[in-house]
């Protein structure tokens, strides 16, 4: 399962390329090469897939932290451009659309959203420019983090034994715990997971460094 920290990130997308909107820049983001806008309508589009988060009138704290979002995301977009790679396919689009609308009650209520905020639908064309930009930066997290994680036996073993039963016993007091062949995978599944998030968390505090990161307008 997803911590919430690797979660807001694996949700958060980046600007339509080539866009001509006239719109209000709230920040920038440069490698020394190439530089990012961050426009006050990605703020919107970020907060439009984030289930529960008001389109009306969004407060303060969700811009802000729709910025964080975006300014991270263009940090790994930057990264992710470095690399080859190839468009992705019409089906990895539309499991991608389909992995998002899991967050929502219907696709009716996040088409809603989406409307709100200036696509038309889950087929409008800028936003599936968002979802192939969603999918060439998960391909480089796969590549960059997930690929290189190595989860031991051994680590499962303390796992089960220092977090998994004595968590389980204070759950679930005068019951025998399960054992750890049963839960060996969801374990392995654990600590990859925190793992992977653990390096990004660091590739991102050192990215952030390396970067320019400008703050045009207060949100």
């Amino acid at each position: 399962m997803f911590s919430g920290t690797l979660l807001l990130v694996m949700l958060a997308v980046s600007g339509v390329a080539g866009q001509q909107v006239v719109d209000k820049t709230v920040a920038s983001v440069s490698d020394g090469v190439r530089t990012e806008l961050i426009t006050l309508s990605d703020l919107k589009w970020q907060l439009a897939l984030q289930p529960n988060v008001s389109l009306g009138s969004p407060a303060s704290v969700d811009l802000n932290r729709a910025l964080q979002l975006q300014i991270d995301q263009r940090l790994i977009a930057l990264e992710a451009e470095r690399l080859p790679s190839n468009p992705p396919s019409d089906a990895e689009i539309a499991a991608k659309i389909a992995e998002i609308l899991k967050y929502f009650p219907s696709t009716a209520e996040f088409e809603t959203r989406l409307r709100s905020v200036g696509f038309t639908s889950i087929k409008d064309a800028n936003f599936e420019q968002i979802i192939r930009q969603r999918i060439a930066i998960d391909k480089y997290l796969d590549f960059r983090f997930r690929s290189f994680i190595v989860v031991t036996p051994q680590d499962e073993e303390a796992y089960y034994r220092d977090i998994f039963v004595p968590d389980f016993r204070r759950r679930f007091p005068g019951l025998v715990p399960p054992e750890l062949e049963e839960k060996r995978a969801e374990i392995r599944q654990i600590l990859t997971e925190e793992r992977v998030e653990a390096a990004i968390i660091t590739f991102l505090d050192e990215a952030r460094n390396r970067a320019e990161i400008i703050i045009i307008s207060e949100v």
